[in-house]
């Protein structure tokens, strides 16, 4: 295709959303004529360039998004529903989430730009679904950066508890963080590449550890198994009706909110198509392995940890955020391991900061690709000359220094609300992808178009994106399904757990209605303009020369 740039919107092609004028990509005349760093290709919108590397993009999908939630959320969900209930509620949330990421895996091995699924959204479903789809995500990627940076300060209590030094940490982190974003994507490629090395390596020595302080290889000597499965049980009650099986099946929902926060972020391979080499054929090969992580690290790291300490242990439940509440540390401390949990603890403060770097990437990509097309304040296009949309990293950086309202009584309660609230905004993301993908299905079928030509493609499709926008639209409806008991109902906790549906909606209708905008039919779609083809993208993958790069290729 040709990378010609349109100078003015008489010259542009007919735009890509229904309803939206000039076009659907901001014209050159956004900055001055002579500013080449307003401009963009029609092929490919970008002023981005593509330095993340094959092994930045496989670790970053295998790792990057680990941070406290699946560290530290495990202990939360165990003393919540018990280790099965635990165990339930993680394969649950797993499998929505490879859904997912097969969904928003293959549309984005047909269009690897910016703007990735906000995109696709506006250009296979309705450009109001692609506006509310695009600002949700935005949001809440943004306030989830904070919350990580809360989590890396309260990590570090673990060996200075000084409330007066909380402020300098959480001062440093954000700094850091907004600094490795700030510098470029190399910089945040090579960052995420050693964090996420070494949460492969924490996850791992934690399965092991516990595997073998439950096969009773501790220096006590005292084998574990599933002793604490059968006393206080397998599965704790949530405390609502007298009925125990029905009081345990709430439990298990009760932890649901909890475990996709794990999960939270799985999709960031697919934002940074846009800047990555060979991104058709990575991303394929990234997609392929995520079945293997969540297996390995999701699925065998909480049926572990449930075997090692009971639901109802008093550390688990007062661990205060620190790696003190990991049920890895608690049964490490008992097993008469000394070193092992600061060790442990330095690692997640990593995943933690990592997390946090991971997230306001994310949110910056998002913000510049709604700018590129109209959806946000223009702006927000300026990138350097490195390809780097400083003005969208800029203002995202500036959501790290919520993480001050932690450090206030006052305000530690709205702070909670963003943790719940990025959440459920992740429930939105997710369901928007499976609704974006059956649609991208069904204009290639009626089109007569092969998916299987793509680099990526799975043959459970719809089946898998039909499976996930069930979930994800009934995870919407029952996140806050304690609130309706009587003696549960607060209102705060009702608006957390339900504000995003009118935030959504009013962003769909609004846009909509003033824009007059149409749902896009299945024959209408445009599977082509504005597309980089294979050839613009990748280069032939060379056969490995030595050992050394068959181990490379085998590993990354």
């Amino acid at each position: 295709m040709s990378s010609e740039k349109f100078s003015d919107a008489e010259h542009q092609p007919p735009p890509y959303e229904k309803g939206i004028a000039p076009g659907y990509v901001v014209p050159m005349t956004v900055g001055s004529e002579n500013d080449d760093r307003y401009n963009f290709s029609a092929v490919d919108t970008e002023s981005v360039q593509r330095r993340l590397k094959q092994r930045h993009v496989q670790m970053i999908a295998i790792a990057g998004t680990f941070g406290t939630g699946l560290f530290l959320g495990s202990g939360s969900a165990i003393s919540g529903a018990g280790p099965l209930g635990a165990l339930i509620s993680y394969i649950l949330m797993g499998t929505v989430a490879y859904a997912t990421l097969c969904s928003v895996g293959e549309m984005t091995t047909l269009a690897p730009i910016s703007g990735t699924f906000p995109h696709f959204a506006a250009r296979w479903v309705d450009p109001a679904f692609g506006f509310a789809v695009g600002w949700n995500y935005f949001y809440a990627q943004a306030i989830t950066i904070p919350v990580e940076i809360t989590a890396s300060q309260i990590l570090i209590s673990f060996w200075d508890d000084s409330h007066a030094h909380a402020v300098g940490y959480t001062l440093v982190v954000t700094v850091c963080v907004s600094l490795i974003n700030i510098l470029g994507v190399r910089y945040f490629g090579e960052s995420e590449f050693f964090f996420s090395c070494i949460k492969l390596l924490l996850i791992t020595g934690m399965i092991i550890a516990g595997l073998v302080i439950d096969l009773g290889g501790g220096p006590t000597h005292d084998r574990l198994g599933f002793r604490y499965w059968n006393n206080p049980g397998a599965v704790n009650r949530a405390g609502l009706v007298s009925n125990v099986a029905t009081d345990r099946f709430l439990a298990i929902i009760s932890t649901f909110v909890g475990a996709a926060f794990s999960f939270q972020g799985v999709e960031l391979v697919a934002i940074a198509a846009s800047e990555t080499e060979n991104p058709r054929r990575n991303i394929a090969k990234a997609v392929r392995r995520v079945f293997w992580r969540i297996c390995i690290f999701y699925i065998l790291g909480i049926l572990i940890s449930g075997m090692l300490v009971p639901y109802d242990d008093q550390q688990l439940l007062n661990g205060g955020g620190t790696a003190a509440a990991s049920p890895y540390v608690i049964a490490i401390q008992r097993a008469g391991i000394r070193v092992l949990p600061s060790i442990i603890n330095a690692a997640i403060f990593s995943s933690a900061f990592s997390a946090g770097n991971s997230f306001l990437f994310c949110s910056s990509r998002i913000l510049y690709g709604l700018a590129l097309r109209g959806q946000a304040p223009k702006i927000f296009t300026y990138t350097t000359k490195q390809g780097l949309p400083i003005v969208a990293v800029v203002v995202c950086s500036l959501f790290g220094f919520l993480s001050f309202m932690n450090l206030s009584n006052g305000a530690q309660q709205v702070f909670n609300w963003f943790v719940n609230l990025s959440t459920i905004a992740g429930f939105f993301t997710w369901a928007a992808i499976n609704l974006t993908y059956i649609r991208f299905w069904r204009g290639h079928r009626v089109q007569g178009i092969d998916r299987t030509k793509l680099a990526y493609w799975n043959k459970l499709q719809p089946g898998l994106a039909i499976y996930g926008f069930f979930w994800t639209s009934l995870f919407i409806l029952i996140n806050g399904y304690r609130v309706f008991f009587p003696s549960q109902w607060n209102v705060s906790t009702f608006l957390t757990a339900y504000i995003n549906v009118p935030i959504f909606f009013a962003l769909f209708l609004g846009y909509k209605i003033f824009y007059r905008t149409k749902f896009w039919r299945a024959h209408e779609m445009d599977f082509w303009r504005g597309i980089p083809t294979l050839e613009e993208t990748d280069v032939p993958e060379l056969p490995p020369r030595n050992i050394q790069e068959k181990i490379f290729n085998a590993v990354f």
